[in-house]
């Protein structure tokens, strides 16, 4: 098996730059929700978010991530924008009035929410519909200077059971495709490339054994020619791989780190830039090692 390492890129946020490329980046997972997948209702309370965005930023976390509304598979409740920034606003004030100079992005699909955050002083918008689910997002993003995570989905959380079944060979040039087109629309609408970091949405639209092919070739990603962030952390189509190992059902919560770890490990040797991470410490261990193994490949 071989490697090539990533090419090095300048990330443009709203005030600063991060270097991407040399050192994996750990974006830490904060869900200010009562219901998320993974921790839903731990960080509900806003000191309780705060504290814990605290302790991921010391276990080292380069940037945080504070959504204020589940995505989890089957949602079919949406939180409106005034009850999601009344969860999130809070967090981010309170995170910067200890630590002002963190890296703060909004995981939200909303441009009111985006905008309310940026203002607050985040400086990234995470959308994970990829400009598609509010027609004003693409405009507000370009308005605000911030930078941009652009995530493919197929559909809405509450389609997903029902989406066609696609063949492993289908899954890669889908995404990539796609991904491509809210690219340029992203473009189109006024956000330059060094703005924009690409995510392929594992779990998002993609049944579970359609998430393996995607990973295995995520470094053609690559060929988009922006800077990739992978979320793998807990996802349920690894829980579903454990099944054999749990009497058949899938693997609780806190008993999938390790194959997170793995998976993380994947996605980093296959070109991601950005990790999203639940557990911040061991990720960036796995992180480390992943790098060393990246840096001794000789440059072509």
């Amino acid at each position: 098996m071989s490697f090539t390492q990533r090419s090095e890129f300048f990330w443009r946020l709203r005030t600063r730059s991060l270097a991407l490329g040399a050192k994996t980046l750990m974006m830490g997972v904060l869900n200010v929700t009562p219901d998320s997948f993974s921790d839903g209702g731990l960080y509900h309370d806003a000191n309780d978010a705060v504290e814990h965005a605290l302790r991921m930023l010391d276990e080292g976390a380069d940037i945080l991530d504070i959504g204020g509304e589940s995505t989890r598979p089957g949602q079919q409740e949406r939180v409106s924008a005034a009850a999601e920034q009344e969860r999130v606003l809070p967090v981010i004030a309170g995170i910067l009035k200890v630590r002002p100079d963190t890296v703060i992005s909004i995981d939200t699909y909303k441009a009111s929410t985006a905008a309310a955050a940026v203002n607050a002083g985040a400086e990234i918008v995470n959308d994970v519909s990829g400009f598609l689910w509010d027609r004003e997002m693409a405009a507000v993003c370009a308005s605000l200077g911030c930078g941009v995570v652009l995530m493919h989905t197929r559909g809405r959380p509450d389609e997903w059971k029902s989406l066609p079944r696609l063949a492993a060979s289908e899954v890669l040039p889908l995404v990539k495709r796609e991904l491509g087109e809210r690219l340029q629309a992203a473009m189109d609408a006024g956000t330059s490339r060094e703005k924009i970091v690409l995510d392929p949405g594992y779990g998002f639209g993609k049944r579970f054994d359609e998430n393996y092919p995607l990973l295995a070739r995520q470094a053609e990603l690559r060929e988009l020619g922006q800077p990739l962030l992978a979320g793998v952390s807990r996802k349920s189509f690894l829980a579903r791989t454990l099944r054999p190992l749990y009497g058949g059902s899938d693997a609780p919560m806190g008993a999938r780190l390790h194959a997170t770890l793995s998976a993380t490990t994947a996605a980093i040797l296959g070109g991601a830039s950005i990790i999203r991470v639940h557990d911040v410490r061991p990720a960036v261990d796995a992180a480390r090692i992943a790098d060393a193994l990246l840096a001794s490949v000789p440059r072509s």
